[in-house]
């Protein structure tokens, strides 16, 4: 369990290797380290209850199966019935089965052909609440799979309702960035 830390863009300056050691230039990293991954959805009413994919990858059947009902209760249970799905480019989330399956199912969604294949710009977790999940975990008490997941669903309570409603309102003020931009990235 190697945590979240990402050293790429760090720069240790030294006269030596040894001092640059010292100074932290070493981070160990596990080879294959225990890995989970979280499906969570935001809208100003909150966040849905993580959904927590220990096994394999993901693919369109277990996206389906595992993710998009638990999508439609938390959607439905926060929202009523007037809601819109929206979803970022990743392969299982464009397949033709998904995107019948959103159309059958959903109230409302943004189809493929609709919205930017790659926009972290526009994804309130991407933008804001990965690293609010991120810092609000007690990393001290994750040491098997079993306990990282265990921080993950308690993290996720933890995030506070104001950082949740401030990264849902800065979703329209990007919006309007990426259009007055040419429809281009922010800047």
């Amino acid at each position: 369990l190697d945590g979240v830390y990402n050293v790429q863009n760090d720069r240790v300056w030294a006269v030596s290797r040894a001092e640059a050691d010292r100074q932290g230039a070493i981070h160990q990293k596990t080879k294959f380290p225990t890995k989970v991954m979280v499906w969570l959805g935001v809208c100003a009413q909150g966040l849905t209850e993580p959904v927590i994919i220990e096994h394999e990858t993901m693919n369109a059947e277990r996206y389906i199966n595992e993710v998009l009902h638990i999508t439609l209760r938390s959607g439905n249970r926060m929202l009523g019935d007037d809601w819109t799905y929206q979803k970022d480019g990743a392969k299982p989330h464009i397949h033709k089965m998904v995107q019948k399956w959103y159309a059958d199912h959903f109230p409302s969604f943004i189809s493929k052909d609709r919205w930017p294949p790659n926009s972290p710009d526009l994804c309130p977790l991407d933008y804001s609440l990965w690293n609010e999940l991120a810092e609000s975990m007690d990393w001290h008490k994750i040491t098997t799979k079993e306990t990282l997941i265990n921080e993950i669903i308690c993290s996720v309570k933890r995030i506070e309702k104001t950082k949740i409603l401030h990264s849902v309102h800065d979703f329209t003020i990007r919006l309007r960035q990426i259009q007055k931009n040419g429809r281009d990235y922010i800047r």
